[in-house]
């Protein structure tokens, strides 16, 4: 058995730097604050901007560099929200592939929204389920 010492890194799933990451979060947020449907659902919850988007930006150098860094659940935090609604994944996904055209090369930006949209097919799908749970046939 290998130790975690002497293994061999996990390549990034597509060429980016932390830096960037971290830009396209940042940038994200600022269109979501500003934007008339997305930031009253954020700001209900969201009461710390900067720990919020290190949080995200996280969950993001996780998802694609493999850092160790991300402790949290999305789809149980979307869920739980309540006022998550299955269409906001739409609204969502333009805007952050909006950001990524403008901050990213054309391959970096599609690499990552193709990520995103699996992502958020996958909360999608959970919010879903809550707002229409199988009916008990017992």
């Amino acid at each position: 058995m290998r130790s975690l010492e002497n293994a061999t890194p996990v390549p990034p799933r597509f060429d980016i730097t932390a830096d960037q990451i971290d830009a396209v979060v940042a940038e994200f947020y600022a269109v979501v604050r500003s934007h008339p449907g997305m930031g009253p659902v954020f700001a209900a919850h969201v009461t710390d901007w900067p720990a919020h988007e290190a949080k995200i930006a996280r969950f993001w150098r996780n998802a694609i560099l493999f850092e160790r860094s991300y402790d949290g659940n999305p789809m149980v935090v979307h869920r739980a929200a309540g006022n998550v609604r299955s269409p906001m994944f739409d609204v969502w996904l333009g805007l952050f592939d909006s950001v990524l055209r403008r901050e990213l090369a054309p391959e970096t930006a599609a690499a990552w929204s193709a990520l995103a949209h699996r992502i958020g097919r996958g909360l999608r799908m959970g919010v879903e389920d809550r707002d229409h749970p199988v009916p008990s046939l017992r």
